[in-house]
């Protein structure tokens, strides 16, 4: 039986949302539908963080942009992984390094073989088995070489910091060359069709009314279409996340220009700092509830490494996700479906993610609630442990030199985190449950980071000799070192493949 197609969509909102939906959309389905943009350059755009996690790898490659290129338009850097100072306690630090750490042995992964060592006293920090731990904070980058397959040198992985605004920018260029129609203008009125209360049309300030058939609303916090039109209730996480406020102020670069993201914790939340080969992003995520905006201010203002580019922006928000993200004939996508604070650099990657899913569900005129239903089921999954894998940060603390970290350290947690604790804490183990974001890996990380540790290790591990796993991780050890020394510094291999040009 034949169903008509979706010929007309419609985005509402720009910015990294907007125009990372335009971009794909318009690639993927080309001439075969109308896709229509609307923005008001009135509303400024909060663009969401400057940091990603290796994924967006995907999206760019998906859309045929060079590597280098997208880096020169956006001011780029690389980005290996995020370190974490004053987290567990105050003067501790550990990075979360993307990719491999160490080398498995047998059926045995490392994790456990590093454990019994370092219990005994004879293994190094665990982050020296990792080439993306190490080679950062040296300021060493390089892309994986394709012709070293049996190298560490092979197991790097990075993402990227860049200005959100001039990504927008670079994919509005992309988007608009494969037909994507702009609209500038305010919206002031949402249209819903009788009987089933789909979404008809949307009229702007102008009195211009624009019509379609699936409406995408990348309208931000705001949530335009989702929220204020459709009235899809909101799910607020501030019991497990008690940040609700953000300062953002840009500053002068310095040198070394640090391939990784840097989240230092203060005494009510944290600031992050994410090096651009313009500038330097600086942000200040913290509690109303235990800090004042002016004692909030004054701590980022006072740990800038350069100048102060701009007055410090000033963002409320209330972590959590919308219960519904697809709804009639209404796709939520980016900060209109939900809000995290950028300490795992996430609210990109759930643009790029959300922007799959509706690729693959995407529906024809009869909007059937099967798929709706799933792709909904999906993206609850998907915002429910990354909510958890961030949560892990605050809980496990052993800060308790104020009252914002004793409310962390005693705040009950979902039970699907406090699962993965006390698995951890038992023996060691990590389990990946389905497609959720983080890999085994990410987690031991910041585990073992946040100063959790297991009860003890796999018991294979005893099937090797005390001398035997010496010397494996010695090797390990002692290669990841040798590739850090031969590897450029960033600002070396920038200079050599994508620099920008000077910002005027």
């Amino acid at each position: 039986m034949s169903v008509a197609p979706i010929r007309n969509i419609v985005i509402v909102g720009g910015g990294t949302a907007g125009w990372m939906s335009a971009a794909a959309l318009s690639k993927v389905i080309g001439p075969t539908a109308k896709i229509h943009l609307i923005e008001s350059d009135e509303i400024a755009s909060i663009g969401v963080g400057e940091a990603t996690i290796p994924n967006i790898k995907n999206f760019n490659r998906a859309l045929d942009i060079d590597e280098d290129d997208f880096l020169r338009h956006t001011q780029g850097t690389f980005k290996m992984g995020i370190e974490f100072v004053n987290w567990h306690k105050l003067g501790a630090r550990y990075m979360h390094a993307f990719g491999r750490v160490g080398q498995d042995l047998g059926a045995v992964g490392f994790f456990h073989y590093w454990q019994k060592m370092h219990e005994l006293g004879q293994a190094s920090a665990f982050g020296k088995y990792a080439i993306n731990a190490l080679a950062p904070v040296n300021g060493k980058f390089m892309r994986a070489p394709s012709d070293m397959p049996n190298s560490p040198l092979n197991d790097i992985t990075h993402a990227f910091h860049f200005d959100a605004g001039l990504y927008a920018k670079y994919l509005r260029a992309f988007a608009e060359k494969r037909g994507v129609l702009r609209t500038e203008g305010r919206i002031v009125n949402t249209v819903l069709r009788e009987g089933d209360g789909f979404i008809d049309a949307v009229v702007l300030e102008s009195g211009q009314r624009i019509e379609g058939e699936l409406f995408i609303d990348c309208s931000g916090i705001r949530a335009l279409l989702i929220g204020h039109a459709l009235g899809c209730e909101y799910e607020d996480w501030s019991q497990w996340l008690p940040c609700d406020r953000a300062i953002a102020v840009p500053c002068e670069s310095v040198s070394p220009l640090l391939p990784y993201t840097r989240s230092t914790a203060h005494s009510a939340g944290w600031q992050w700092r994410i090096p651009l080969q313009h500038r330097i992003g600086n942000g200040h995520v913290y509690s109303s509830r235990f800090m004042g905006q002016d004692e909030a201010t004054a701590i980022l203002m006072n740990n800038l490494d350069g100048p102060a580019l701009a007055e410090p922006r000033y963002i409320p928000f209330v972590p959590g996700r919308r219960r519904q993200t697809w709804t009639r004939n209404c796709v939520a996508i980016g900060l209109s479906s939900g809000f995290f604070e950028p300490i795992e650099s996430t609210n990109i990657h759930l643009i790029q993610t959300a922007i799959a899913r509706l690729i693959a569900m995407f529906p024809n005129s009869e909007f059937s609630p099967v798929d709706r239903d799933e792709y909904n089921a999906q993206t609850q999954f998907e915002y429910e442990r990354i909510r958890d894998f961030i949560v892990l940060h605050y809980k496990a603390t052993e800060r308790d030199d104020s009252p914002f970290w004793k409310h962390c350290s005693a705040m009950p947690i979902p039970a699907t985190l406090q699962h993965k604790i006390d698995l951890f804490c038992n023996n060691g183990h990590v389990y990946r449950e389905n497609n959720e974001l983080f890999a085994e890996m990410s987690w031991l990380q910041v585990m073992h980071g946040q100063g959790l540790h297991p009860r003890s290790y796999h018991p294979l591990v005893d099937a090797r000799s005390l001398d035997e796993i010496g010397a494996y991780l010695a090797d390990i050890e002692n290669v990841v070192k040798k590739c850090v020394e031969v590897m450029p510094t960033q600002e070396e291999f920038i200079a050599q493949h994508c620099a920008a040009k000077p910002m005027v």
